[in-house]
């Protein structure tokens, strides 16, 4: 079986170039920067991943997705080889992507207003700021 599934965020925004010919199919490529789960010497590190989508999920990729992105993914590794232009044999791996999601709000990406942070109850909840009522739909 292979079935990868990774979390990280974007190094830089995707490159989205469309196939030419009848059926012109949009493939994304962009790399996936992955925490990795223990530190050597307190430092954290990561690995850089390279990732490709095609049709949907590449469209998907161009509309949404930019440098810093957090995004989860599943996929599968795929090998192969070209020969550049120097005349050496490359190898390449990468994921190819079939499915991906955000994994964080929105509100992550963006930095909070002053005065605007959340203060949390000793019971874990959240404290609503006053005047934000008409919001929350349940009330």
């Amino acid at each position: 079986m292979n079935k990868v599934m990774l979390m990280g965020r974007l190094t830089r925004d995707p490159d989205v170039r469309y196939s030419s010919g009848d059926g012109s199919t949009a493939v994304a490529r962009y790399i996936l920067a992955v925490d990795r789960r223990f530190h050597r010497d307190g430092d954290a590190t990561a690995d850089f991943i390279g990732c490709v989508a095609f049709g949907r999920q590449a469209e998907f990729t161009e509309k949404y997705l930019r440098q810093g992105t957090k995004i989860a993914i599943t996929g599968r590794i795929q090998t192969g080889s070209y020969t550049n232009r120097e005349g050496r044999k490359v190898y390449t791996t990468d994921v190819v992507v079939e499915e991906q999601e955000f994994a964080e709000g929105k509100n992550a990406e963006r930095p909070r207003e002053q005065g605007a942070t959340p203060q949390t109850n000793t019971d874990g909840f959240m404290t609503i700021p006053d005047g934000v009522d008409e919001d929350i739909p349940f009330m």
